[in-house]
């Protein structure tokens, strides 16, 4: 199969990545000549673990080639991805689609033979039909269908999800349409991984629904924990014991400081608009959307508590700073949130992060960066550990309040046990859902 992916951003990079691994012959198309050069040359614009070595591996093959010319990528393919961002509309909450339609006119005019033009980015529903409406519309004499065909990958461990998903979904209209598809993921089909066959609007619906349902999980649990906090149940164990439910699941049930990242924040609150222009509120959607950020604040208030209701001229060293570990993505991350509220209270802050530099160093003004834990920690009044990345999950605790001017830790992954922290020398501990401590005087 010959496949063009329209856009390298993190979904279109790695699904073109992977597709190529499959045996087909991908061309990844992008408008930004510096990114193309930076593709060519071997090195990728975000961090995802084995992608570059995967990437090599089929630029070496011959498979995997990076252009900015649409119509030459376009004009022999079999299938075309639509790859392109969907960010929230100022305004309104509402996806922005200008890019998917701009790409959807382009593709119009280079397609030659039979092509299935699939729409990978996350879209409202009627965007398939809107999409194939446009093709038409720019092109009246073209041979093509359109499919759905969402992503659901995570940040940190896409190519193990693209090459072993849970599911594959296909929104089509035609039974062509469908075996092009089945071709493209025929060594899915091989291996028996489940796909989904559906309609335009089911496919779209199944994304936007997974990422809400997810999404209320993690605030479900979070809310769960502020509960355990004032009756003194321990959120952990809470979510042990309902995760071994089967009909619940033990996963999406940590508690934590709410969920970030490209997906959860955008496809909630395009549901939640989804909802309103059909007369239909999402309410639970909507409630999660609210909550999500009152949990943010309520970490700030955490770290506050934490330094006797005042960070104003105290250092505090945070851990974390992108919204999960094993990814360079910021966006939305609790970080944002709390980070600029302690820099506005007035604290020095220094940060850690293994990847989050390059794109926190524009985000988070006013911030010190520092190599590691202990540099950061300092002479610290308050270290608050962020983002659950493997090196801070091994931490020389006693090494760590040896350095501080306060040995006074919030750990707000809950990671460490409270009982571990005391014995390492710590006078106060804030944690989610469970136990801290607080020394007297």
């Amino acid at each position: 199969m010959k496949i063009a992916m329209i856009g390298t951003g993190y979904v279109g990079l790695v699904s073109g990545v992977c597709f190529s691994d499959f045996g087909h012959e991908v061309v990844c198309v992008d408008k930004d000549p510096g990114k193309i050069s930076m593709l060519e040359a071997g090195n990728i614009p975000i961090y995802e673990p084995g992608l570059e070595d995967l990437m090599a591996k089929n630029v070496a093959a011959g498979r995997l080639s990076f252009t900015g010319d649409l119509a030459n990528a376009v004009g022999d393919a079999d299938a075309v991805f639509i790859a392109v961002g969907t960010p929230t509309r100022r305004g309104d909450g509402h996806a922005d689609l200008t890019y998917v339609y701009a790409a959807a006119e382009e593709i119009a005019g280079a397609l030659q033979d039979y092509t299935v033009v699939v729409t990978k980015s996350t879209v409202p529903l009627g965007t398939n039909r809107q999409v194939k409406q446009i093709i038409r519309k720019t092109n009246p004499d073209a041979d093509f269908d359109v499919a759905s065909n969402p992503e659901f990958l995570r940040e940190g461990a896409a190519i193990d999800d693209f090459m072993r998903p849970d599911r594959v979904v296909v929104g089509v209209q035609s039974d062509r349409a469908e075996d092009v598809m089945a071709d493209v993921y025929r060594p899915l089909f091989l291996r028996d991984f489940p796909v989904v066959v559906t309609d335009l609007e089911s496919a779209e619906m199944i994304k936007y629904a997974a990422n809400a349902f997810l999404a209320t999980k993690i605030t479900f649990i979070n809310e769960i924990a502020a509960l355990c906090e004032k009756v003194g149940a321990d959120v952990k164990q809470v979510s042990k014991g309902i995760g071994l439910d089967g009909r619940i699941g033990n996963k999406f049930l940590h508690a934590g400081p709410g969920y970030g990242g490209s997906c959860f924040p955008k496809d909630t609150k395009a549901l939640a608009r989804i909802g309103q222009e059909h007369a239909m509120p999402m309410q639970i959607t909507e409630a999660v959307i609210k909550v999500n950020e009152e949990i943010k604040r309520r970490m700030i208030d955490k770290v506050m508590d934490l330094c006797d209701g005042s960070v104003n001229g105290k250092t505090i060293a945070i851990l974390g700073v992108t919204f999960k570990p094993n990814t360079d993505d910021m966006r939305d991350a609790p970080s944002l949130t709390i980070v600029p509220a302690l820099v506005g209270g007035g604290a020095k802050v220094r940060v850690v992060d293994p990847q989050g530099k390059h794109e926190g160093t524009k985000l988070l003004p006013g911030v010190n960066w520092c190599d590691d834990a202990y540099k950061a920690a300092q002479n610290a009044d308050a270290l608050v550990l962020l983002t659950e990345w493997n090196e801070f999950r091994a931490l020389d605790l006693k090494r760590l309040a040896k350095r501080m001017a306060q040995p006074r830790m919030a750990d707000l992954r809950n990671i460490y046990s409270t009982k571990d922290v005391k014995n390492a020398g710590f006078t106060h501990f804030a944690t989610i859902g469970r136990e801290g401590f607080q020394s007297e005087g």
